[in-house]
């Protein structure tokens, strides 16, 4: 069964990489939430809670892009010592952190659930969206 998954790794390396960016995104998503929580619970509560989300992302997207450049894609593409890839990796972080927000938003002030009710969704459609961004343009 090793052997198996290993072919598979090997004959497949977006499989691996898809694997490593679940990896990293769930250690993201722990950073994230870790902000995230405190901040619905004490400052920003109830339908407010949307506002904790830039604050959570800033923290969780800087810890991320260490994690997906040094090991999710590591060996994909290229790197870019300009500045540029940062600037492309923040921008894809951005448009997953707008679909997070809006679902957040949805979840909390349209249907009033509590804050931690969207997290779980927002962070999901954000994880697919971002990943194959980033593979196909972050990443290249």
């Amino acid at each position: 069964m090793i052997r198996q998954a290993e072919t598979i790794f090997r004959d497949y390396p977006v499989i691996g990489q898809l694997l490593r960016f679940g990896i990293a995104g769930g250690i993201s998503t722990l950073i994230y939430a870790a902000v995230y929580l405190p901040l619905t619970s004490w400052i920003f509560p109830g339908e407010r809670a949307v506002y904790a989300v830039p604050f959570a992302f800033a923290v969780a997207v800087t810890a991320g892009f260490f994690l997906h450049s040094r090991w999710s894609f590591k060996g994909h593409g290229t790197r870019d010592s300009s500045g540029l890839q940062q600037v492309k990796f923040v921008a894809v972080q951005a448009s997953g952190v707008g679909l997070n927000a809006l679902v957040t938003w949805v979840g909390t002030a349209i249907l009033g659930y509590p804050a931690w009710v969207p997290l779980l969704p927002a962070v999901a459609v954000a994880t697919i969206f971002t990943f194959i961004l980033n593979r196909w343009l972050v990443f290249a």
